[in-house]
């Protein structure tokens, strides 16, 4: 017998969250207003996707790991986070942009206006500074966060596989749906 508890996910301002059934919520997730999610994305333990002040636009396989907190400012940004994007453990997305294949490390900040290019990876505890454009396949790093050069064949392999991995994942759990 399943005793999981459901997701949290609240309408807000009249607006309920677009959820596409094949994505996967941890039990204790929250997703809240204007928020759409694509296929196949997840949203971890503990994560906060908080559309209540601005919109949030979610890809297909985006993975919102443990702790995670997606939001933006009233009147001043939206989040969008493009397909097979990863955004880590306890990392911020604040009113950015992350393009299709990027990943947000562990414990990053990202803030309004910033624009992460295609296949970047923005390091662990890094802080991307508002409006800054991250160009594609580079690694950025350090707070504020610098260019510390392009991403290596190797880890943009790894980054390619951490969405697939992620959608595996998910099925571990199918049985608490």
């Amino acid at each position: 017998m399943n005793h999981q508890p459901p997701s949290l996910v609240l309408s807000c301002r009249g607006i309920k969250p677009q959820i596409h059934d094949s994505c996967w919520l941890a039990p204790n997730a929250t997703v809240i207003g204007q928020v759409k999610m694509d296929s196949e994305s997840s949203c971890w333990f503990n994560a906060i996707v908080r559309g209540d002040v601005s919109p949030i636009s979610i890809g297909k396989r985006v993975n919102i790991q443990d702790g995670a907190v997606i939001h933006g400012t009233l009147n001043k940004s939206e989040t969008s986070i493009e397909d097979d994007a990863s955004i880590g453990h306890n990392a911020i997305v604040h009113g950015a942009h992350i393009e299709k294949g990027a990943l947000i490390g562990m414990g990053a900040v990202v803030l309004d206006g910033a624009r992460i290019g295609r296949g970047s990876v923005v390091a662990a505890g890094a802080v991307v500074l508002e409006n800054t454009v991250i160009p594609p396949g580079t690694l950025w790093a350090g707070v504020p966060a610098k260019e510390r050069g392009l991403v290596k064949d190797s880890l943009r392999k790894a980054l390619a596989d951490t969405a697939k991995r992620y959608v595996d994942y998910t099925k571990w759990f199918a049985d608490g749906k």
